[in-house]
């Protein structure tokens, strides 16, 4: 019987997916790409490595949520000070910083330890259909 290997960090091969919003729910849109930033569709997946590949979020602004969230749904923040409770809005934080928004999402889908600082640092959101990142992506036929 063969022993499970254990993958090294520097052994670990990074590519660059890019995500479309656009049309897509917006919780089975992050379950995606929150498996792709921890790494777990990878054959050689080690939990206790940073195993996931960069991902680009596009069109992040035109994802969809169901019934009435973008009006009910409320994020809150505490400033440190007394009475420092501040919220937002769904709709609000969608339209103002989508990429706050996003981050919030995915960072409570990956494992609560130092090595989930080093996964979010690998997601780029963008609200639009233009993303700098041209030069990393992988061309489809060549």
């Amino acid at each position: 019987m063969k022993a499970t290997q254990a993958i090294k960090p520097s052994e670990v091969k990074r590519d660059w997916i890019v995500v479309d919003a656009a049309g897509k729910r917006f919780g089975k849109l992050l379950t995606e790409v929150a498996t792709l930033l921890r790494g777990k569709h990878k054959p050689y997946f080690t939990p206790n490595v940073d195993c996931g590949d960069f991902v680009i979020i596009i069109n992040a602004e035109k994802v969809e949520f169901s019934g009435t969230k973008l009006d009910t749904k409320l994020y809150h923040r505490h400033t440190g000070y007394f009475g420092g409770v501040k919220t937002e809005k769904l709709g609000d934080l969608l339209n103002n910083n989508p990429a706050k928004l996003y981050r919030l999402a995915v960072r409570g889908m990956l494992p609560k330890t130092n090595l989930a600082k080093e996964m979010i640092k690998k997601l780029k959101v963008y609200a639009g259909n233009e993303h700098p990142h041209t030069a990393q992506v992988k061309v489809e036929g060549k």
